[in-house]
């Protein structure tokens, strides 16, 4: 195993962070449905192993801390945030797309039911 050279460890972090930030993200934006759910876990998760590096890195420049974490809590935290960014970024679209497709405004701001909807209220 010595052959790794941390590698192991920087994966574990990164999945790691990735998993928690998909997993604190259940508690505050609870899906409407199984595949809702699966959908934006697994889209978080992907989103925390590709983006946690850069994430992390900028993170930690922002916030002025790069000196004081090791590289593993570095891309720990970056897999968390870009884990929850996802699952907040696709939970918010979904939910924004179900709306248009339900109900359309008009340039005055009044709400227009789609055809269907009419016929269910005329009813």
């Amino acid at each position: 195993m010595s052959d790794w050279n941390g590698v192991s460890d920087m994966w574990l972090a990164r999945t790691l962070g990735a998993f928690a930030g998909a997993c604190v993200s259940l508690v505050y934006m609870l899906p409407k449905s199984a595949q809702e759910a699966a959908t934006r876990f697994l889209s978080g998760v992907t989103c925390g192993l590709v983006f946690g590096g850069p994430a992390g890195v900028w993170l930690a420049e922002k916030l002025e801390i790069a000196t004081a974490l090791s590289p593993s809590e570095i891309l720990l935290a970056g897999s968390s945030a870009a884990s929850l960014g996802a699952w907040w970024g696709l939970g918010a679209a979904a939910r924004i797309a179900g709306r248009l497709g339900r109900e359309t405004v008009s340039a005055r701001g009044v709400i227009v039911l789609t055809p269907g909807e009419r016929d269910e209220t005329a009813g």
